[in-house]
């Protein structure tokens, strides 16, 4: 078949998520003439099996726990089970209705769609697209950014379908909840499912190869999490390896560590993502991708190629949406000429939505003593916060690290780790307070208003000055 060039762009973008979709967005806005090329639905991985359905469950998760605790209130309600259906529906239906939005705003953006999946050719700025509505064409562009996103990763030994033994993608769509559920993996996504299908009455077993769940968290954020998971019964073994399963009338049997075994109606693998490089053609091109299929690219996305970048999953950096956003936005920046500040992975913001919510940016507190960092700690628990009682969310505790000053207080805010209530949605001022290298006796100027949760971090900070409230 002969593949016709039709269209020329400034940029073509190949994937459509979080990372192409920002660059296109930002580079239309900045008045670059963009093509984007999406083989499968807009808003890739994290709008539709990602981070959106997965939030939404955990909320329906949320619901369900209000209810069960409503009592307390003196409101007489009861959770008589789950509609499940209900809850795949109106998944579907937020879904659809952000991915249309997205498409409206791309085309008022006057961005180029295109379906199909897109390959680069050996010239590195035609994009050969097939396999969509668009039919076979392809197109050139001045620069081309590659953000092909990630799928999951599997384990040998483990064949996914689509109920016994399945991954997110599946999992965010499985026609029924399973009575009893194997995570494997503890790491953010793993802790969210399984957080969510034992708060919506699935027995739920973690496994996790680490010596910790949420490894990367600081430690007494994990302790708040791991005594959660206990007071509700979910079964946490940590630093054990999955050895194989057997799938049987009664279940999957998951073998693990050192002759133990367990069954459950389905397994979740939740080991993490790796980069879908292999659909962009790049072997047929100079653009240098490792043993592991990310492709390399310096701190702006620049690839081994001039005039190609990288962005998003494809890429060894954090696998985040909000990462990605700004990757998109920093090599369109750097496309235009203009001086693209790269992101500090270090201090990026990290959301992790399992119950009790998780949230930090910055180091935490081992991670300062091994940069060398003479610190100092804060530590304060949501038990004696007005608003967390009102709410009656009073399990977890902010943590403040920040560099020691000769008199014992606080200096430099290096690191802000929170467990607790809606903490996801109080990260935003120890994020800006860490990556503006602030000090605490700027931030305790602030006021905090009452009553509120993020009380507790004002809070936090003012005890580092030497002097404080409540605590």
């Amino acid at each position: 078949m002969v593949v016709l060039t039709t269209q020329h762009f400034d940029v073509t973008v190949i994937g459509g998520g979080p990372a192409g979709y920002a660059a296109a967005l930002y580079g239309a806005s900045a008045g670059l003439n963009i093509a984007i090329v999406e083989r499968h639905k807009l808003g890739g991985t994290c709008l539709n099996v990602g981070c959106v359905p997965a939030k939404e469950l955990l909320e329906t998760a949320a619901v369900k726990r209000t209810v069960d605790h409503a009592g307390i209130f003196g409101v007489q309600a009861t959770a008589d089970g789950i509609d499940w259906a209900t809850t795949l529906t109106r998944k579907q239906g937020i879904i659809d209705q952000l991915v249309g939005g997205l498409g409206g705003l791309l085309k008022n953006r006057k961005v180029t769609v295109f379906d199909g999946n897109g390959t680069l050719g050996a010239d590195h700025r035609t994009v050969s697209i097939s396999g969509g509505s668009s039919g076979d064409i392809s197109i050139t562009g001045d620069a081309v950014i590659l953000a092909a996103g990630s799928v999951p990763r599997t384990i040998p030994g483990f064949p996914i379908d689509d109920r016994q033994i399945v991954t997110s993608d599946e999992l965010l769509s499985i026609p029924e909840l399973p009575a009893s559920a194997v995570v494997i993996g503890g790491g953010a996504i793993g802790c969210e499912f399984a957080s969510m299908m034992s708060d919506l009455g699935t027995k739920v077993t973690i496994i996790e190869a680490m010596p910790s769940i949420l490894a990367n968290c600081d430690i007494d954020v994990v302790k708040v999490v791991q005594r959660s998971f206990k007071k509700r019964k979910i079964d946490v073994h940590e630093g054990v390896m999955v050895t194989g399963q057997t799938t049987g009338p009664d279940g999957v049997t998951v073998s693990f560590g050192d002759d133990q075994t367990v069954t459950a109606d389905t397994v979740v693998v939740s080991i993490g993502r790796r980069p879908f490089s292999e659909t962009l053609g790049l072997e047929a091109t100079q653009v240098a991708v490792d043993d592991r299929g990310f492709i390399e690219a310096d701190e702006v996305g620049r690839t081994s190629v001039p005039g190609v970048w990288a962005v998003g999953d494809v890429i060894n950096t954090a696998q985040l949406a909000h990462a990605g956003f700004m990757e998109g936005m920093i090599a369109i920046t750097d496309i235009l000429g203009e001086d693209a500040m790269p992101l500090d992975a270090s201090k990026l913001p990290w959301c992790i939505y399992c119950h009790p919510e998780v949230a930090f940016a910055g180091m935490t507190e081992a991670e300062a003593k091994e940069a060398g960092h003479d610190v100092v700690i804060s530590k304060h628990r949501f038990t004696g916060n007005s608003r967390a009682m009102i709410v009656g969310e009073t399990e977890g505790l902010v943590k403040i690290v920040a560099e020691k000053l000769p008199d014992g207080t606080g200096g430099v805010i290096l690191g802000v780790h929170m467990a607790g209530p809606w903490v996801t949605e109080q990260l935003g001022q120890g994020y800006l307070a860490v990556n503006w290298e602030a000090t605490v006796s700027e931030v305790a100027q602030f006021i905090q208003p009452h009553p509120t949760l993020s009380e507790l971090f004002g809070e936090s900070v003012l005890a580092l000055t030497g002097r404080s409230l409540h605590g």
